[in-house]
């Protein structure tokens, strides 16, 4: 049991709680302690509960407050108990369901004739739905409210489905008819039920499991859901690249001279109609009446001068 429920049965009052509210329980630290201890606080009656919200709307009065939460601990532990199957603590449901009943009792006007007990069970299964939404799974299972609707009744519709006959060799999934009577009971679409039920039949994957037992990388979503063409550092040198390809070549060949930029461009950026590439060295020798080894020399020195160009510029 946590410190906070322990803090919690440390402000139960044992004998006669209205007469001395000073008195108090020890903390238990047992969670049958506590649910004993809240099953003897006494009730309040209609007068009682109408005086003392009351004084705590006029005069916010923090004792009438307390009594108002204290006698009503049990509503909490009643309903916490129809939420067990989702595999939550039941000391964290009753914690999330008396702050709950606190909100409750803040907001309660005896003026409108209404219970607190009535005005109350909404708040309570408001914070302990939420606290099961963000803790039932790593990623929250339902956001709007038809998810929300949704998550908390097909639990429950699913296991009376298969206490039928005819659905005991179905017993992990539902029917094309259980899937349409789900969408009509509770008013949404069928492809919202279907769509949460994959939901709870999945359970949390990591994106990246990481290194095995024996070393290994284990093997995770993260191999194949990433895309390596759009990774930052990839997008920004595939930019360079087709910048220095174009504007950069262009800078660095308006440094050569006439006959260097010639050899190059007929060399390496020309491609015959056949798809071949330009001209060889025996062709441009020819042309310029010098050996092929003169074209060679001049076309090494032509590529370091536009190297140097070419990293300047990036």
């Amino acid at each position: 049991m946590t410190d906070t429920m322990n803090t919690s049965v440390g402000a139960l009052a044992i004998a006669s709680p209205w007469a001395s509210p000073s008195t108090l329980l020890p903390p238990l630290g047992n969670l049958d302690a506590y649910i004993s201890a809240v099953n003897r606080l006494p009730m309040l009656t209609l007068a009682e509960e109408q005086a003392f919200g009351r004084r705590l709307k006029d005069e916010n009065d923090l004792e009438s407050a307390s009594k108002l939460v204290l006698s009503h601990l049990r509503l909490v532990v009643s309903v916490s108990r129809k939420y067990l199957g989702y595999g939550l603590p039941h000391g964290d449901l009753i914690q999330e369901g008396n702050i709950g009943l606190m909100k409750a009792v803040k907001r309660f006007d005896p003026d409108q004739n209404v219970r607190l007990v009535s005005y109350a069970l909404h708040w309570i299964k408001a914070e302990i739905h939420e606290y099961i939404l963000k803790n039932w799974r790593m990623v929250k299972m339902a956001t709007t409210k038809a998810q929300r609707k949704l998550f908390f009744n097909l639990r429950s519709m699913k296991q009376g489905f298969k206490d039928d006959a005819d659905v005991a060799t179905h017993r992990d999934t539902l029917t094309a008819d259980q899937i349409d009577s789900m969408a009509r009971t509770l008013h949404v679409k069928r492809e919202e039920v279907i769509e949460m039920e994959q939901r709870m039949s999945g359970g949390d994957v990591l994106l990246d499991p990481g290194p095995s037992d024996d070393g290994e990388d284990a093997f995770g979503p993260i191999a194949y859901l990433s895309d390596a063409t759009q990774e930052p550092t990839t997008l920004i040198e595939s930019h360079q690249r087709d910048v220095l390809a174009s504007d950069g070549i262009a800078a660095a060949l308006q440094e050569l001279d006439p006959r260097s930029r010639r050899i190059v461009e007929e060399r390496w950026l020309k491609v015959n109609d056949d798809g071949s590439g330009g001209m060889t060295l025996h062709d441009l020798a020819a042309q310029y009446q010098v050996s092929a080894e003169r074209i060679r020399q001049i076309e090494v020195a032509a590529m370091k001068k536009m190297k140097k160009v070419l990293v300047e510029y990036a």
